[in-house]
């Protein structure tokens, strides 16, 4: 019976780890970045940006995982299934989140690509212009993914990001509703919603029981900037 489900919550995401440095502003457009987007790059340009940057340190990130990070706070038992690589980033995001008491057997990888890594680039107005390489997160393949992993659970959640990778993010909730789980999805931010709004609308349709938004994402999905919050959120409860 569900009332003794093993995990309350398992998320599926990238597994990033985020690499953070002080910057001037003088360098955001040297290097030609948008101030405060969201971008994703190749590895030859997140090397390029990573010499670029000033002393960083390296915190394990990643929307899904920083979201069971919080859930574990509270109480709830989590597990999280994203791919690293067999490297030193790797190593760093599966001890952290291990140490936030979340179970986590992806395997690592060997070889490449390297870990997924977030560079974020923090100016003096407390802004964060972030690019991201996806590297290893993008390598899990639909076909690792089952019911099976699920029936454990009561409840999956997957963050947005990972509709970059559309056939696992579908693969992804449909185990889930196949066990029996209930399901949600972070639309992460207005990027993700404009790169797949035909296949939120068709997610919905499935059924989400929770869709988790801010003003910009819901805009987006909508593609309406005048209607207000308020109304914007009634009509994605009436998506269902």
């Amino acid at each position: 019976p569900m009332t003794e489900a093993r995990y309350d919550v398992i998320a599926i995401g990238n597994a990033i780890v985020d690499v953070m440095a002080p910057c001037e502003d003088e360098l955001i457009e040297e290097l030609g970045l948008n101030h405060g987007g969201m971008t994703l790059v190749d590895a030859a340009r997140a090397q390029e940006l990573y010499d670029a940057m000033g002393p960083a340190r390296e915190i394990s990130g990643g929307s899904a995982a920083n979201t069971l990070a919080g859930l574990a706070a509270l109480g709830a038992q989590c597990a999280f299934i994203g791919q690293v690589a067999d490297d030193q980033l790797g190593e760093v995001f599966a001890h952290d989140i291990r140490a936030a008491g979340i179970d986590f057997d992806t395997p690592a990888r060997p070889g490449d690509p390297p870990t997924a890594r977030c560079l974020i680039f923090v100016t003096p107005d407390a802004q964060r212009t972030l690019r991201t390489y996806l590297g290893a997160a993008m390598t899990l393949a639909p076909a690792e993914i089952s019911a099976d992993d699920f029936r454990d659970c009561r409840h999956a959640h997957i963050e947005g990001y990972l509709v970059f990778n559309q056939a696992l993010a579908d693969a992804v909730l449909g185990a889930a509703r196949t066990a029996g789980c209930t399901t949600s999805v972070d639309l992460s931010s207005f990027e993700v919603v404009n790169a797949s709004r035909a296949w939120l609308f068709s997610q919905f349709r499935k059924g989400l029981d929770v869709v988790f938004a801010n003003e910009d994402e819901i805009r987006a999905l909508f593609e309406d900037q005048r209607s207000d919050f308020a109304s914007l959120t009634r009509r994605l409860a009436d998506q269902g």
